[in-house]
């Protein structure tokens, strides 16, 4: 691969270019531009051995746009031996917000990662700082719904290298059939990236079918202290059909009376103990048990902190929402594992308060689908809010089809009767009742070539 790198040293003509000077000169580090970043040490002077390990890196995002290394060093410095700064660049000589910082060590980059989330690195101006994950796995859509784990294995390492693993999750309706997805987990970031390069639409097919591609979200990685105080076990691969007191039922059969509540959503759950030690024998007795026929997967949920779990990597969400913080952007992956995750103490969240979970891409994917097959444009989504009875702000999507929308003024927007609670919910909703309406379902559907009987003669 080219590198842009710039000749000589890289600081002429470069804001504060003295100052800069002055911090490679105390340090001995190199500072080098290259493809819309620059790059202070990786390795520093007289390092030997390999890299620091994963999870020695954290990402420094808020930053003032007129920031550069010789403020972010002297500050990083206070927490550890720094192995490399990783400042993204815009053409104008500005940084884009963010930085990446690695220590070099893991428990370095645990402590500052600490105590610079929410730094006062200026007047009024704080940082948003958690840990950074080389991302290794992509999201693989287009699968045909009829192939088995082995199978799709099989073909990715076929046309990709470095292929690890295959994650695959049976539909919710039928466990026969994939979802129409994978996640392909990849020996390196490297190797995860050439392969987005290799299979971006267009490039490839598999078996005769057009596919997409993304990057996924890595999974939650929480330290050992806190998971070592979890009394919540997240439940997968559960029946629709399947109840919040089957559940519950079956949790406890080991130990009668253990089990706090249920939380069920669509078909995983969360299933909240007294006590730990009853969480932890009741997951070992339950995990591959048969519920409703359905064979689960029962782990230790992940504790996550809704304010602050926006997941920074390199290479993540290429076709993500976004979350507004300030006067930034952050991107967020649009596909998510769904795996273990619950917000505090007796509060569990539905992971369609942070994501968008899996299932929601199909139903997204789906209504465009519908769209592009009849030229009846992209769908628009138009979100709306108000106050409850109770006080908690409510939301609802309309969703508008361009073509459909002076033809049947009676339906458009499509408007569902339900206000959700969490703004990405409602977006769901909103997706399911259009497709509702156009006579659709959204489960087990091939709405690409379905017929829409509710609207003659636009097909």
């Amino acid at each position: 691969m080219e590198s842009n790198q710039k000749s000589g040293d890289g600081l002429t003509g470069m804001q504060k270019e003295v100052p800069l000077r002055a911090l490679i000169q105390r340090t001995g580090y190199q500072l080098l531009q290259e493809n819309g970043q620059r790059r202070y040490g990786g390795p520093p002077p007289a390092w030997e051995g390999p890299p620091p390990e994963r999870g020695s890196e954290i990402f420094v995002g808020k930053l003032p746009r007129d920031l550069f290394e010789d403020e972010l060093v002297p500050l990083c410095e206070k927490f550890g031996k720094i192995y490399e700064v990783r400042m993204m660049m815009d053409f104008n000589g500005n940084n884009r917000g963010y930085a990446f910082v690695t220590f070099t060590t893991k428990n370095e980059a645990k402590t500052a990662m600490k105590q610079l989330n929410n730094y006062e690195i200026r007047n009024g101006r704080l940082l948003g700082v958690c840990a950074s994950v080389d991302n290794c796995r992509l999201f693989v859509g287009g699968i045909p719904k009829s192939k088995k784990r082995e199978e799709i294995l099989m073909e990715m390492k076929k046309v990709t290298d470095g292929v690890l693993e295959v994650i695959v999750y049976p539909s919710a309706a039928d466990k026969t059939k994939n979802r129409g997805f994978a996640f392909v987990e990849y020996d390196s970031h490297r190797a995860a990236a050439m392969a987005r390069r290799k299979l971006l639409p267009g490039r490839i097919q598999l078996w005769g079918h057009a596919i997409a591609v993304d990057w996924a979200e890595p999974e939650v990685e929480v330290d050992e202290d806190t998971m070592a105080t979890v009394k919540i076990l997240y439940v997968r691969n559960l029946m629709l059909a399947t109840t919040e007191e089957t559940i519950e039922k079956e949790f406890n059969s080991i130990k009668p009376g253990a089990v706090e509540r249920v939380k069920k959503i669509r078909d995983y759950a969360f299933v909240h103990f007294t006590q730990r030690e009853d969480a932890i024998s009741a997951m070992d007795a339950v995990n591959g048990k048969l519920v409703d026929g359905s064979p689960v997967e029962v782990t230790l949920a992940k504790p996550v902190d809704k304010d602050n779990y926006v997941r920074y990597t390199r290479g993540t969400g290429g076709r993500g929402g976004a979350l507004l913080q300030g006067e930034y952007t952050y991107t967020l992956g649009q596909v998510y594992d769904p795996s273990a995750a619950y917000l505090g103490k007796n509060n569990v969240i539905s992971l369609i308060d942070l994501w968008i979970c899996v299932d929601s891409y199909t139903i997204f994917q789906i209504l465009e689908d519908v769209c592009q097959k009849n030229n009846w444009g992209q769908p628009v989504y138009q979100l709306h809010s108000a106050i409850g009875l109770d006080q908690r702000q409510l939301f609802l999507y309309k969703v508008t089809i361009p073509a459909l929308a002076t033809q049947y003024p009676n339906v458009h927007p499509f408007t569902p009767a339900k206000l959700c609670t969490a703004v990405d919910e409602a977006k769901v909703h909103a997706a399911e009742h259009a497709l509702q309406t156009l006579g659709l379902q959204t489960e087990g559907a091939e709405a690409s070539s379905a017929a829409v009987a509710a609207f003659p003669g636009m097909l």
